[in-house]
């Protein structure tokens, strides 16, 4: 699923290509996607509005349109969006004045597009955590005092911090030298701190690479991120570890699968 630092690339690449654009035509090839309204009324209201606004929050995208309503789209596993669009196989192609498509794509149809008057009222937005760049290192440390669950489960609690993943939460992990296994309130400030600048470094430095495509994400051009490259744990089970050596161990955690080094991790 792509996480924050892909959903804030695509953010961004939106910004540069469809803001200000007016939507003439909404094609639904397959409006299982669409949750809130009905497909026919989603289809009306957006026709005629333009994106005045787009967002981020967590791992959810936000078009503010004119019209007052806000078009939310959560990409979950497998959804897309590609521009210029106009594939057969699109599951719902947005067509803007000029003749330009933007596309939503998703194989697997998990995605969710919503269109409704306050995207703030969302159940789902109403129980978020802090975004990670929001917080200082004192209410992070906080945070951590009051958890007894493991740290890497903690990270990827969308109500504790949002916008973190499997992938992502292992990555930081790792070069914060901390086992995903420890308690989060037994990190010691100096952990604590180093925690949180790790995160910061990670996340940023992933925004600047156009995120990690190892799935099926891919930038609104089509073309794929490639932070994957800057990689430490992540997907490298059995493989030496860059530090030290020791091969790369594979646990499950909360149902997903962790990646860390034992021997760097403590």
């Amino acid at each position: 699923m792509p996480e924050l630092p892909e959903v804030e690339t695509i953010k961004r690449d939106l910004e540069k290509t469809v803001l200000g654009k007016k939507i003439v035509n909404v094609c639904m090839h397959n409006p299982r996607v669409i949750r809130q309204p009905a497909p026919r009324l989603f289809k009306k209201l957006i026709e005629g509005s333009t994106i005045r606004n787009i967002l981020r929050r967590a791992k959810l995208l936000i078009f503010e349109l004119s019209n007052g309503y806000a078009l939310t789209i959560h990409l979950k596993m497998t959804g897309q969006l590609v521009y210029p669009g106009g594939s057969s196989s699109s599951r719902v192609a947005f067509n803007f004045k000029g003749g330009q498509t933007l596309d939503f794509n998703d194989q697997r149809l998990f995605g969710e597009l919503r269109l409704i008057p306050d995207w703030k009222k969302l159940k789902f937005v109403c129980a978020l955590g802090p975004e990670p760049f929001d917080l200082t290192f004192s209410d992070f440390k906080d945070m951590l005092s009051k958890k007894k669950t493991k740290i890497k489960p903690l990270l990827m609690d969308q109500s504790f911090i949002s916008g973190i993943g499997n992938l992502y939460a292992a990555e930081i992990l790792f070069r914060a030298h901390i086992d995903p296994q420890r308690q989060a309130q037994s990190l010691n400030g100096s952990e604590a701190g180093v925690l949180f600048r790790e995160m910061s470094r990670v996340l940023s430095r992933a925004i600047s690479h156009g995120g990690s495509s190892v799935d099926d994400y891919v930038r609104v051009s089509g073309k794929k991120g490639d932070y994957s490259r800057f990689h430490r744990v992540y997907g490298r089970k059995d493989k030496p570890c860059f530090v030290c050596g020791e091969p790369i161990k594979r646990i499950t955690q909360g149902g997903r699968g962790t990646y860390f080094c034992a021997k760097c991790q403590n």
